[in-house]
């Protein structure tokens, strides 16, 4: 599944196409992907100016100046089609300016596609309950220490939780624990002060780090532009079972299964 850092790219990608244009055709290609589309979503979006360009989680945002927004997910497999040669099969939404097309690709269609208005769009059910952004200013070692104190599940399941970190992935969480020393089998409650300090910034680092290589390649993922994310090739832990521990302190990786999820982890240098 696309990562916050795979959206992020994406949204960054189709914001230099877009921002400013016009959309002059909306097609849609089949009735639904998880869900139907909106019914009013080719009405509302013809026409309209993109203003720009946003990421919530793993949702995009396209802003216009209707007061509407258009929100998607990638699912399991979704991405965005520039300019392509030929519409095909699995292209079920298509948007065109006057300069571009672009073609939303699912071949899964675990995606989807919403209408929000703008002035809701804080108060959107997938959205209400979400908690920060990890690359935003209210993710910090205050905020993680109250979701966390006290609670009995394992860290790495928390900061799986939508409600307490917004976005946070599979992959982008393995490496950020690695990163801050700290085994995904401890208790939320548990972790340390010193531990949850140094967690913050591990988070934000491997996002960046991710965004700016475009992401980590996994099965369908592509940018916008077709190119592939190269950060996949630098994990520290994820997928690296039984090889050594990047710190060179004599451990190997291990991989356990946590809330049905594979977690890969160094025993030795995680406490």
């Amino acid at each position: 599944m696309p990562e916050l850092p795979e959206v992020e790219t994406t949204v960054r990608g189709l914001a230099r196409i877009l921002e400013g244009q016009g959309i002059e055709r909306v097609a849609l290609r089949r009735p639904d992907m998880r869900r139907p589309f909106p019914p009013e979503l080719v009405q509302v979006m013809t026409g309209a100016r993109v203003t720009h360009l946003s990421r919530r989680a793993k949702y995009g945002l396209i802003h216009t100046d209707r007061d509407h927004v258009l929100v998607f997910h990638l699912g399991m497999s979704g991405r965005w089609r520039i300019d392509p040669d030929e519409i095909g099969k699995h292209d079920h939404l298509v948007i065109e300016t006057d300069r571009h097309k672009l073609a939303l690709n699912d071949a899964r269609r675990f995606g989807s596609v919403d209408l929000v208005a703008e002035e809701t769009l804080e108060h959107w059910p997938p959205f209400a309950a979400l908690g920060p952004e990890p690359l935003g200013p209210g993710l910090s070692k205050e905020g993680l220490r109250a979701a966390t104190r006290g609670r009995k599940p394992a860290i790495k399941l928390m900061l799986l939780d939508q409600r307490v970190v917004a976005g946070l992935g599979n992959i982008y969480v393995c490496e950020a624990l690695w990163r801050a020393g700290i085994d995904p089998r401890k208790a939320g409650g548990r972790v340390t002060g010193p531990q949850l300090e140094r967690l913050v910034p591990a988070i934000r680092a491997v996002l960046e780090q991710s965004i700016a290589e475009g992401g980590s390649t996994l099965r369908d993922f592509a940018q916008p532009d077709g190119e592939l994310g190269y950060f996949g090739a630098r994990f520290d832990v994820y997928g690296r079972e039984g090889e050594p521990c990047r710190r060179d302190d004599g451990g190997s990786i291990r991989r356990i299964v946590q809330g049905g999820r594979s977690t890969w982890f160094c025993p030795l240098c995680q406490k």
